[in-house]
């Protein structure tokens, strides 16, 4: 993932992973990942989303204004990592 740049320095997004059809985001107050996909969310909003993450401003309000529920089943980061390293 890459970390997100944060440029207002008051987000909740720590990175985001970007797919031909979907955008991954981890929160930090979480550590969760979300997955919005074309078919979740809409391509209008993945796309928008895309922008916003590749520019370090405005993905966590966009989110929370026009996406927040419309996810895939997430993930969380902590679990996936300690699934890598338990090998």
């Amino acid at each position: 993932m890459t970390t997100y740049r944060n440029t207002s320095g008051n987000s909740n997004i720590a990175a985001y992973e970007i797919g031909a059809d979907y955008i991954k985001v981890q929160f930090i107050d979480t550590g969760k990942v979300y997955k919005y996909s074309y078919r979740s969310a809409k391509a209008s909003h993945v796309e928008a989303m895309k922008k916003l993450a590749s520019k370090g401003t405005g993905l966590d309000a966009y989110i929370s204004e026009n996406i927040n529920k419309k996810t895939e089943p997430s993930e969380n980061v902590f679990e996936v990592l300690k699934k890598i390293f338990d090998r």
